[in-house]
């Protein structure tokens, strides 16, 4: 079943996707991210502190 996200969390995932692929996202520790969920997750946290609407982290 596919989450449900807002229009402006979609919008910042797809500008993480797309800093991604251009080389220049980067992780909290500096270092280049490669993964595709990596990217994911980070686009979505960004979203998070925009007050988009996202579901919350999942926790252990």
């Amino acid at each position: 079943m596919a989450r449900k996200y807002s229009k402006g969390a979609s919008k910042s995932v797809e500008l993480a996707m797309k800093k991604r692929k251009k080389g220049t996202l980067k992780s909290g520790s500096g270092r280049k991210v490669k993964s595709k969920k990596q990217a994911i997750a980070i686009g979505l946290s960004e979203a998070r502190k925009k007050g988009a609407k996202v579901p919350r982290k999942k926790r252990l």
